[in-house]
Protein backbone atom coordinates (compact mmCIF):
# COMPACT_ATOMS: atom_id res chain seq x y z
CA UNK A 1 0.00 0.00 0.00
CA UNK A 2 1.20 3.59 -1.15
CA UNK A 3 2.67 5.52 2.29
CA UNK A 4 1.41 9.39 1.79
CA UNK A 5 4.21 12.37 2.86
CA UNK A 6 2.32 15.86 3.33
CA UNK A 7 5.48 18.19 2.43
CA UNK A 8 5.41 21.47 3.96
CA UNK A 9 8.23 23.40 2.31
CA UNK A 10 7.64 26.61 4.69
CA UNK A 11 9.42 29.90 4.23
CA UNK A 12 12.82 31.13 3.38
CA UNK A 13 15.06 28.74 1.69
CA UNK A 14 12.98 25.98 2.84
CA UNK A 15 11.32 25.72 -0.73
CA UNK A 16 14.57 25.29 -2.12
CA UNK A 17 16.27 22.42 -0.08
CA UNK A 18 12.44 20.46 0.04
CA UNK A 19 12.46 20.45 -3.36
CA UNK A 20 16.10 19.12 -3.28
CA UNK A 21 14.82 16.16 -0.75
CA UNK A 22 11.98 15.74 -3.68
CA UNK A 23 14.70 14.73 -6.41
CA UNK A 24 16.01 12.24 -4.20
CA UNK A 25 12.50 10.45 -3.49
CA UNK A 26 11.59 10.81 -6.88
CA UNK A 27 15.18 8.71 -7.50
CA UNK A 28 13.64 6.31 -5.14
CA UNK A 29 10.26 5.86 -6.43
CA UNK A 30 11.93 5.86 -10.46
CA UNK A 31 14.74 3.53 -9.60
CA UNK A 32 14.33 1.94 -6.39
CA UNK A 33 10.53 1.20 -6.16
CA UNK A 34 9.76 3.51 -3.39
CA UNK A 35 5.63 3.80 -3.54
CA UNK A 36 4.79 7.00 -2.04
CA UNK A 37 2.51 9.78 -2.98
CA UNK A 38 3.34 13.21 -1.85
CA UNK A 39 0.81 16.06 -0.99
CA UNK A 40 1.81 19.73 -0.59
CA UNK A 41 0.18 21.95 2.02
CA UNK A 42 1.15 25.69 3.31
CA UNK A 43 2.79 26.56 6.80
CA UNK A 44 4.50 29.59 8.67
CA UNK A 45 4.69 32.57 7.07
CA UNK A 46 3.75 31.80 3.91
CA UNK A 47 0.27 30.35 5.29
CA UNK A 48 -0.24 33.65 7.13
CA UNK A 49 0.48 35.35 3.52
CA UNK A 50 -2.09 33.26 2.11
CA UNK A 51 -4.67 32.41 4.68
CA UNK A 52 -4.15 34.99 7.14
CA UNK A 53 -2.92 32.05 9.65
CA UNK A 54 0.26 30.44 10.10
CA UNK A 55 -1.49 27.21 10.54
CA UNK A 56 -4.59 26.92 8.83
CA UNK A 57 -6.68 23.70 9.52
CA UNK A 58 -6.20 22.00 5.83
CA UNK A 59 -2.77 21.70 6.47
CA UNK A 60 -3.17 19.88 9.44
CA UNK A 61 -6.05 17.90 7.93
CA UNK A 62 -3.83 16.64 5.72
CA UNK A 63 -0.66 15.98 8.21
CA UNK A 64 -3.30 13.73 10.36
CA UNK A 65 -3.86 12.13 7.13
CA UNK A 66 -0.52 11.71 6.04
CA UNK A 67 1.78 8.68 7.12
CA UNK A 68 4.65 11.16 7.56
CA UNK A 69 5.28 14.54 7.03
CA UNK A 70 8.44 16.49 5.47
CA UNK A 71 8.84 20.28 6.72
CA UNK A 72 11.34 22.85 5.40
CA UNK A 73 12.06 26.09 7.53
CA UNK A 74 9.10 28.86 9.08
CA UNK A 75 10.22 32.41 10.01
CA UNK A 76 11.57 35.34 8.84
CA UNK A 77 12.00 38.89 9.50
CA UNK A 78 9.09 40.42 7.73
CA UNK A 79 6.65 38.23 9.58
CA UNK A 80 8.59 39.50 12.88
CA UNK A 81 6.04 42.76 13.64
CA UNK A 82 3.27 40.35 13.45
CA UNK A 83 1.52 39.72 16.61
CA UNK A 84 2.89 36.20 18.80
CA UNK A 85 -0.14 34.67 18.18
CA UNK A 86 0.03 34.36 14.37
CA UNK A 87 3.93 34.48 14.14
CA UNK A 88 4.90 31.59 11.51
CA UNK A 89 6.54 30.12 14.84
CA UNK A 90 3.25 29.08 15.98
CA UNK A 91 2.46 27.35 13.07
CA UNK A 92 5.48 24.70 13.74
CA UNK A 93 4.74 24.85 17.58
CA UNK A 94 1.20 24.11 16.78
CA UNK A 95 1.96 21.18 14.28
CA UNK A 96 4.09 19.27 17.00
CA UNK A 97 1.02 19.83 20.06
CA UNK A 98 -1.52 18.54 17.33
CA UNK A 99 0.23 15.23 15.90
CA UNK A 100 1.43 14.91 19.90
CA UNK A 101 5.35 14.98 18.43
CA UNK A 102 6.98 14.63 21.78
CA UNK A 103 10.02 12.97 20.97
CA UNK A 104 12.73 14.79 18.84
CA UNK A 105 15.80 12.69 17.49
CA UNK A 106 18.49 15.18 16.36
CA UNK A 107 21.56 13.03 14.73
CA UNK A 108 25.29 14.96 15.51
CA UNK A 109 27.94 13.11 13.12
CA UNK A 110 31.06 14.38 11.41
CA UNK A 111 31.25 12.45 8.17
CA UNK A 112 35.54 12.02 7.92
CA UNK A 113 35.39 14.68 4.70
CA UNK A 114 34.43 17.68 6.85
CA UNK A 115 36.40 16.77 9.56
CA UNK A 116 38.48 20.58 8.52
CA UNK A 117 35.29 22.18 8.12
CA UNK A 118 34.61 22.25 12.24
CA UNK A 119 35.74 24.92 14.39
CA UNK A 120 37.46 22.48 16.79
CA UNK A 121 40.37 20.64 16.20
CA UNK A 122 40.75 17.42 14.56
CA UNK A 123 41.46 14.76 17.21
CA UNK A 124 38.54 16.56 19.21
CA UNK A 125 35.32 15.97 16.75
CA UNK A 126 36.99 13.25 14.67
CA UNK A 127 34.68 10.37 14.24
CA UNK A 128 31.92 12.63 16.30
CA UNK A 129 28.63 10.39 16.88
CA UNK A 130 26.06 12.19 18.95
CA UNK A 131 22.00 11.17 19.26
CA UNK A 132 19.98 14.01 21.15
CA UNK A 133 16.78 13.44 22.00
CA UNK A 134 14.87 16.06 22.92
CA UNK A 135 11.36 16.16 24.45
CA UNK A 136 9.60 18.79 22.19
CA UNK A 137 5.69 19.63 23.40
CA UNK A 138 6.23 20.73 26.91
CA UNK A 139 8.44 22.98 28.99
CA UNK A 140 8.54 26.32 28.91
CA UNK A 141 7.71 26.78 25.18
CA UNK A 142 4.04 25.79 26.04
CA UNK A 143 3.63 26.09 29.75
CA UNK A 144 0.87 28.21 31.06
CA UNK A 145 0.60 31.03 32.18
CA UNK A 146 2.69 32.91 29.98
CA UNK A 147 2.57 37.06 28.94
CA UNK A 148 3.69 40.35 29.07
CA UNK A 149 1.85 42.04 32.12
CA UNK A 150 1.93 45.48 33.97
CA UNK A 151 3.43 44.83 38.04
CA UNK A 152 1.68 46.53 40.46
CA UNK A 153 4.53 48.93 40.73
CA UNK A 154 3.72 49.57 36.88
CA UNK A 155 6.07 47.88 35.45
CA UNK A 156 6.47 45.79 32.19
CA UNK A 157 6.94 42.14 32.95
CA UNK A 158 7.22 39.03 30.73
CA UNK A 159 6.78 35.46 32.63
CA UNK A 160 6.95 31.94 31.07
CA UNK A 161 6.09 29.14 33.21
CA UNK A 162 8.31 25.49 32.76
CA UNK A 163 6.39 22.85 33.71
CA UNK A 164 6.47 18.41 33.21
CA UNK A 165 4.68 16.14 34.44
CA UNK A 166 5.84 12.78 35.67
CA UNK A 167 4.31 10.97 32.90
CA UNK A 168 5.60 13.39 30.30
CA UNK A 169 9.12 12.64 31.54
CA UNK A 170 8.99 9.20 31.84
CA UNK A 171 7.83 9.13 27.86
CA UNK A 172 10.58 10.88 26.55
CA UNK A 173 13.10 8.86 29.20
CA UNK A 174 11.59 5.88 27.17
CA UNK A 175 12.53 6.48 24.18
CA UNK A 176 16.20 7.45 25.14
CA UNK A 177 16.65 4.17 26.92
CA UNK A 178 15.68 2.41 23.79
CA UNK A 179 17.65 4.75 21.70
CA UNK A 180 20.69 3.82 24.17
CA UNK A 181 19.78 0.44 23.78
CA UNK A 182 20.27 0.39 19.89
CA UNK A 183 23.58 2.65 20.39
CA UNK A 184 26.62 1.81 22.32
CA UNK A 185 24.14 2.04 25.91
CA UNK A 186 25.11 4.89 27.33
CA UNK A 187 23.18 7.64 28.30
CA UNK A 188 23.64 11.12 29.54
CA UNK A 189 20.62 13.10 30.95
CA UNK A 190 21.23 16.94 30.92
CA UNK A 191 19.18 18.81 33.43
CA UNK A 192 19.50 22.50 36.04
CA UNK A 193 18.83 20.18 38.52
CA UNK A 194 20.73 22.14 41.29
CA UNK A 195 18.72 25.57 40.72
CA UNK A 196 15.26 24.16 38.94
CA UNK A 197 12.37 21.85 40.99
CA UNK A 198 11.12 21.00 37.21
CA UNK A 199 14.35 19.99 36.36
CA UNK A 200 15.27 18.25 40.00
CA UNK A 201 11.60 16.30 39.40
CA UNK A 202 13.11 15.21 35.81
CA UNK A 203 16.50 13.43 37.50
CA UNK A 204 14.05 11.61 39.77
CA UNK A 205 11.93 10.43 36.90
CA UNK A 206 14.93 9.14 35.00
CA UNK A 207 16.76 7.15 37.93
CA UNK A 208 13.11 5.67 38.08
CA UNK A 209 13.10 4.81 34.49
CA UNK A 210 16.61 3.25 34.43
CA UNK A 211 15.25 0.65 36.56
CA UNK A 212 13.75 -1.07 33.58
CA UNK A 213 17.22 -0.82 31.40
CA UNK A 214 19.81 -1.68 33.76
CA UNK A 215 21.94 -2.89 31.10
CA UNK A 216 22.54 1.25 30.06
CA UNK A 217 24.82 3.33 31.76
CA UNK A 218 23.13 6.69 33.17
CA UNK A 219 24.90 9.82 33.89
CA UNK A 220 23.43 13.31 34.68
CA UNK A 221 25.23 16.80 33.95
CA UNK A 222 24.04 20.08 34.36
CA UNK A 223 23.03 21.72 31.17
CA UNK A 224 25.54 24.68 31.74
CA UNK A 225 28.19 22.07 32.17
CA UNK A 226 26.87 19.72 29.03
CA UNK A 227 27.66 23.27 27.24
CA UNK A 228 31.09 23.50 27.71
CA UNK A 229 31.76 19.50 27.28
CA UNK A 230 30.32 19.74 24.13
CA UNK A 231 32.85 21.94 22.99
CA UNK A 232 35.94 20.48 25.60
CA UNK A 233 35.14 16.66 24.90
CA UNK A 234 32.05 15.85 22.52
CA UNK A 235 32.93 12.53 22.11
CA UNK A 236 32.38 11.73 25.50
CA UNK A 237 28.57 11.46 24.90
CA UNK A 238 26.48 9.30 22.68
CA UNK A 239 23.10 9.43 23.71
CA UNK A 240 21.94 12.97 25.55
CA UNK A 241 18.51 13.15 27.09
CA UNK A 242 17.10 16.56 27.10
CA UNK A 243 13.86 19.05 28.04
CA UNK A 244 12.81 21.06 25.46
CA UNK A 245 14.47 24.56 26.00
CA UNK A 246 17.76 23.25 26.48
CA UNK A 247 17.56 20.04 23.71
CA UNK A 248 17.05 22.93 21.77
CA UNK A 249 20.36 25.27 22.39
CA UNK A 250 22.53 21.87 22.88
CA UNK A 251 21.68 20.33 19.45
CA UNK A 252 22.44 23.68 17.73
CA UNK A 253 25.76 23.75 19.22
CA UNK A 254 26.14 20.23 18.33
CA UNK A 255 25.74 21.19 15.27
CA UNK A 256 28.04 23.10 14.50
CA UNK A 257 31.06 20.42 15.82
CA UNK A 258 29.35 18.99 12.50
CA UNK A 259 30.83 21.65 10.52
CA UNK A 260 27.49 23.38 9.56
CA UNK A 261 24.30 22.99 11.04
CA UNK A 262 23.34 22.41 7.28
CA UNK A 263 23.85 18.88 7.80
CA UNK A 264 22.25 17.66 10.26
CA UNK A 265 18.58 16.42 10.30
CA UNK A 266 15.71 15.71 13.27
CA UNK A 267 13.04 13.30 13.14
CA UNK A 268 9.78 14.48 15.95
CA UNK A 269 7.75 11.42 16.61
CA UNK A 270 4.72 11.10 18.30
CA UNK A 271 4.02 7.18 20.05
CA UNK A 272 3.35 5.58 17.27
CA UNK A 273 6.17 5.71 15.08
CA UNK A 274 4.41 8.51 12.98
CA UNK A 275 6.22 11.40 12.23
CA UNK A 276 7.40 15.31 11.13
CA UNK A 277 11.10 15.32 9.65
CA UNK A 278 12.71 18.80 9.14
CA UNK A 279 16.28 19.81 9.27
CA UNK A 280 17.18 21.35 12.43
CA UNK A 281 18.53 24.85 11.04
CA UNK A 282 16.07 27.64 10.60
CA UNK A 283 15.13 29.76 7.44
CA UNK A 284 18.23 31.57 7.01
CA UNK A 285 16.27 34.28 4.81
CA UNK A 286 19.42 36.12 3.74
CA UNK A 287 20.45 33.37 1.52
CA UNK A 288 16.96 32.40 0.38
CA UNK A 289 16.44 32.42 -3.26
CA UNK A 290 20.29 32.65 -3.85
CA UNK A 291 20.75 29.19 -5.09
CA UNK A 292 23.60 28.43 -2.25
CA UNK A 293 21.57 26.99 0.81
CA UNK A 294 22.60 23.55 1.85
CA UNK A 295 20.24 20.37 1.00
CA UNK A 296 21.53 17.90 3.16
CA UNK A 297 20.39 18.30 6.44
CA UNK A 298 16.68 18.04 4.81
CA UNK A 299 17.55 14.71 2.35
CA UNK A 300 18.92 12.90 5.30
CA UNK A 301 15.60 14.17 7.33
CA UNK A 302 14.21 12.14 4.48
CA UNK A 303 16.69 9.24 5.16
CA UNK A 304 15.40 9.40 8.80
CA UNK A 305 11.54 9.45 7.66
CA UNK A 306 12.35 5.94 5.84
CA UNK A 307 14.25 4.26 8.53
CA UNK A 308 12.02 5.28 11.54
CA UNK A 309 8.49 5.62 9.83
CA UNK A 310 8.80 3.27 7.27
CA UNK A 311 10.83 1.03 8.67
CA UNK A 312 12.92 0.92 5.14
CA UNK A 313 16.46 0.75 6.44
CA UNK A 314 17.33 0.21 2.68
CA UNK A 315 16.50 2.95 1.38
CA UNK A 316 17.70 5.07 4.31
CA UNK A 317 20.97 3.73 4.05
CA UNK A 318 21.12 4.55 0.26
CA UNK A 319 20.64 7.88 1.14
CA UNK A 320 23.16 8.14 3.87
CA UNK A 321 25.74 6.53 1.30
CA UNK A 322 24.80 8.66 -1.53
CA UNK A 323 25.40 11.39 0.53
CA UNK A 324 29.14 10.43 1.91
CA UNK A 325 29.73 9.74 -1.66
CA UNK A 326 29.15 13.18 -2.64
CA UNK A 327 31.22 14.73 -0.01
CA UNK A 328 33.79 12.29 -1.34
CA UNK A 329 33.78 13.57 -4.48
CA UNK A 330 34.54 17.04 -2.95
CA UNK A 331 31.15 18.53 -3.79
CA UNK A 332 30.22 21.20 -1.32
CA UNK A 333 27.90 23.97 -0.82
CA UNK A 334 29.07 27.43 0.55
CA UNK A 335 28.92 26.65 4.03
CA UNK A 336 31.44 23.52 4.05
CA UNK A 337 33.56 24.58 1.40
CA UNK A 338 37.11 24.44 1.71
CA UNK A 339 40.29 25.07 -0.76
CA UNK A 340 40.60 22.14 -3.17
CA UNK A 341 36.75 21.44 -3.25
CA UNK A 342 34.35 22.19 -5.50
CA UNK A 343 31.72 24.84 -4.62
CA UNK A 344 28.31 23.65 -5.23
CA UNK A 345 24.59 25.59 -5.47
CA UNK A 346 21.92 23.92 -3.81
CA UNK A 347 20.53 22.38 -6.98
CA UNK A 348 23.78 20.72 -7.89
CA UNK A 349 24.51 19.26 -4.80
CA UNK A 350 21.06 17.63 -4.96
CA UNK A 351 22.16 16.53 -8.12
CA UNK A 352 25.29 14.94 -6.61
CA UNK A 353 23.58 12.69 -4.22
CA UNK A 354 20.68 11.49 -6.59
CA UNK A 355 24.01 10.40 -8.62
CA UNK A 356 25.80 8.76 -6.34
CA UNK A 357 22.12 7.22 -5.76
CA UNK A 358 22.07 6.00 -8.96
CA UNK A 359 25.94 4.59 -9.21
CA UNK A 360 24.28 2.03 -6.12
CA UNK A 361 22.42 -0.05 -8.46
Amino acid sequence: MSKKIAVLPGDGIGPEIVAEALKVLDCLRSDFGVDVEIEHALIGGAAYDATGTPFPEETLKLCRQADAVLLGAVGGPKWEPLDYSVRPERGLLGLRAELELFANLRPAILYPQLVDASTLKADVVSGLDIMIIRELTGGIYFGKPRGVRTNDAGEREGYNTLVYSESEIRRIAKVAFDVAMKRNKRLCSIDKANVLECTELWRQVVVETHKDYPEVELSHMYVDNAAMQLVRNPKQFDVMLTDNMFGDILSDCAAMLTGSIGMLPSASMDKNGKGMYEPIHGSAPDIAGKGIANPIATILSLGMMLRYTFNDTVNADRIEKAVAQALEEDHRTADIYSEHTIKCSTVDMGNAIVGAMRGQE
